[in-house]
C-alpha cells in the first residue's frame, strides 16, 4: 500500500510539472503582437543597452517554464534544450560574413553559444524562434535578414550560390 501511494504521488507531481510547462511556456506566434520596426541599414544605429538576459530569460514565467522543461527533459530522458546548448568542436566561424550580422550581433550569438554556420543552418523553425526570443535588441533579425538561409550556404561551402543570392562576401553588410 505504501509503494502504491508513492507511485501515485510521483505521477501527480509529474502531471503538475508537465501542466505547468504547457501553460507557462512562451509561444512564438503569440509573443510579438506589434509590427516589427523597419530595418535601417546602418552600422551606427544605436541600440538600447539592456540587461544581459541569461540563457533562460529573466521573467518569473520564463524561469518556471525553463525549470519545468529541465525536469520534463530529465524525466523523459531527452535533451530539452536541443542544439542551442551544444558545444561545437573546432574553431568558430566568422559570423560577420553573414549579410546583416555585424560585430555586436555576432557577439550576442556567441554569448548564446552559437559560433558556427552549421549550428544556425541545422536549426528548425522552433529552435530559430527560441534563439530569436533570446536575441535582446536584435530580436527579429534572424528572420528579416534570412540568417539561417545564408548560414546554410556558408556551412556547405557554397560561396558561389551565396554570392549570387546575397552579394559578394566581404562587401558591406
Amino acid at each position: 500500500m505504501i509503494n502504491t501511494t508513492y507511485v501515485v504521488i510521483a505521477v501527480a507531481i509529474l502531471a503538475v510539472l508537465i501542466l505547468a510547462f504547457v501553460v507557462m511556456r512562451r509561444r512564438p506566434a503569440a509573443i510579438e503582437r506589434k509590427p516589427a520596426e523597419p530595418y535601417v541599414a546602418s552600422r551606427e544605429r544605436p541600440y538600447m543597452k539592456r540587461g544581459a538576459d541569461g540563457p533562460e530569460g529573466n521573467k518569473v514565467t520564463d524561469e518556471v517554464a525553463a525549470a519545468a522543461t529541465d525536469v520534463a527533459g530529465e524525466v523523459l530522458g531527452v535533451d530539452a534544450h536541443g542544439q542551442l546548448g551544444a558545444k561545437p568542436s573546432g574553431p568558430a566561424d566568422d559570423l560577420t560574413l553573414l549579410k546583416g550580422v555585424g560585430s555586436k550581433l555576432a557577439a550576442r550569438l556567441n554569448e548564446l553559444s552559437v559560433t558556427r554556420f552549421a549550428q544556425i543552418a541545422g536549426m528548425n523553425e522552433t529552435e530559430l524562434a527560441h534563439l530569436d526570443e533570446r536575441m535582446g535588441p536584435f530580436r527579429g533579425r534572424l528572420a528579416r535578414d534570412r540568417i539561417a538561409e545564408q548560414a546554410d550556404y556558408l556551412a556547405r561551402g557554397d560561396i558561389e550560390s551565396f554570392e549570387e543570392k546575397f552579394g559578394k562576401l566581404g562587401s558591406e553588410n
